[in-house]
């Protein structure tokens, strides 16, 4: 049988029945609600809390979680690492933990709760970043899920919620979030990484994103602060191209004209890539 990580116990009171919406209980390595609904927990440490309405999304897959752990490990995104980590720092711990909604294998959520401390909800689709994020330490619970269904927490249960480069449930952060919790969006900007959108056939990022951001919180949030973040990267092969195997641009295109282009911008020696992207703090009012 398996015991209940300590992650999951850590933020058990926050987590929710996906079909009910009422609390969950432990019973040895098991999750159960009130009225009978159970959620076994699995051996590598997540839960999986699915209401069913996940059936034809596409999650991240084993390759790209990989990639997307050995690009961090350069450290050329540490930038968007701390902007967003700095922006709930401040928190009360009474606000409630942490919920990043798309957290992939869990770097921004783990650099978030260091700065913070307290506890983190990583919840992604994705079995394979669910892995990886349910190994994050003893203060992080990781939970499958389909962000765009009723998210399997408590009303008012977190004191913020962190999408980073992810699709926005808005109505459902608002449900969960605490009175005065923050909404933290990090967004690319149409410069972000466009020296290799052409070249690679990567897919671009529109102009007037923030605004249309702000058209869509406008009625539950009030906008805090606002930072763009931009420099230059200097990538060499094997980073350039995880850049692009750990995003949706890897579902486009073969692997064989991808090498290519990579190998022809990276002949003469590292490539000079723009790293740009707004963080936006919203308040719940």
């Amino acid at each position: 049988m398996v015991d209940l990580p300590p992650g999951l116990t850590a933020v058990l009171p926050a987590l929710a029945c996906p079909h009910c919406g009422l609390g969950l209980d432990a019973d040895g390595g098991t999750l159960v609600c009130p009225r009978g609904h159970t959620f076994d927990v699995a051996r590598q440490g997540y839960v999986a809390l699915l209401g069913g309405g996940a059936a034809n999304l596409i999650a991240d897959d084993a390759d790209m979680i990989a990639a997307r752990e050995r690009f961090f490990a350069t450290g050329h995104y540490r930038r968007f690492h701390d902007a967003v980590a700095a922006a709930t720092a401040d928190l009360p711990a009474e606000l409630g933990p942490i919920l990043d909604c798309g957290a992939g294998e869990g770097e921004y959520l783990a650099r978030a709760v260091d700065a913070r401390g307290g506890t983190g909800i990583g919840l992604d689709l994705s079995k394979p970043a669910a892995r990886r994020t349910a190994r994050r330490g003893p203060s992080i619970g990781s939970v499958v899920a389909n962000g765009w269904d009723r998210l399997p927490v408590a009303d008012g249960a977190v004191g913020a919620v962190l999408s980073v480069f992810a699709p926005r449930n808005v109505s459902e952060f608002a449900r969960v979030l605490a009175p005065g919790g923050r909404f933290v969006v990090l967004t690319p900007t149409a410069r972000h990484l466009r020296e290799l959108v052409g070249p690679l056939g990567m897919i671009s990022v529109e102009e007037g994103k923030v605004a249309r951001l702000d058209g869509a919180l406008h009625e539950r949030f009030d906008l805090e602060s606002r930072a763009k973040h931009e420099w230059v990267m200097e990538l060499d092969a094997d980073a350039a191209a995880d850049l692009v195997a750990m995003g949706p641009s890897a579902h486009h295109g073969s692997a064989a004209e991808r090498a290519a282009a990579l190998a022809a911008l990276t002949a003469d020696g590292p490539a000079e890539v723009t790293a740009s992207g707004t963080v936006s703090v919203y308040r719940l009012r």
